[in-house]
């Protein structure tokens, strides 16, 4: 501390802390609690946690990562087979979120390329323009104009009328 300072405006700080000042000679309930609720609550679901992930041991809990295989699309569905309809339909969201991540990560680029060129983005994020505006476009043509209530036959039915309108044009 500087030696000119006011010593009334900025008392010197304790040297030591304080010993606890208790008023009585009972011990504190908060911590009593605390250590009854260790003892008979936490202390036995950990150890009964502990012996099943010990039985166990072969196969480890993975939280994160998720495998799905996958499944067969709509098309390859057969007549009234619900089932392989469900399938196919949490495949397509499943499809769905992880395109929208991949273009979220392509926008996140963009924007990082964008701040770290500074004036000359146009020359040195062409690449990363070009990435971008072409995942873009995929995605768009192939969730734009599904809506809110979007579905995997949703999005069958679009791919359908974008390939006659291809063949329409060619012919």
């Amino acid at each position: 501390m500087p030696t000119d300072h006011d010593e009334r405006a900025y008392p010197e700080p304790p040297t030591r802390t304080p010993a606890e000042n208790r008023q009585s000679s009972l011990p504190d309930p908060y911590k009593i609690l605390a250590s009854i609720s260790a003892v008979f609550i936490d202390l036995p679901v950990v150890k009964f946690r502990g012996f099943i992930e010990s039985l166990r041991s072969d196969k480890k809990m993975v939280y994160y990562h998720q495998k799905f295989r996958r499944v067969p699309y709509l098309t390859s569905c057969e007549q009234g087979d619900f089932l392989c309809y469900y399938e196919a339909e949490m495949q397509w969201r499943r499809d769905f979120k992880v395109d929208q991540e991949i273009l979220g990560i392509m926008q996140e680029r963009m924007r990082a390329c964008y701040t770290r060129e500074g004036d000359s983005w146009q020359q040195n994020c062409a690449k990363t323009i070009q990435d971008f505006d072409q995942t873009a476009r995929n995605y768009q043509s192939r969730y734009g104009d599904l809506g809110v209530y979007a579905s995997a036959r949703k999005c069958l039915m679009k791919q359908k009328e974008r390939m006659m309108e291809a063949q329409a044009q060619s012919s």
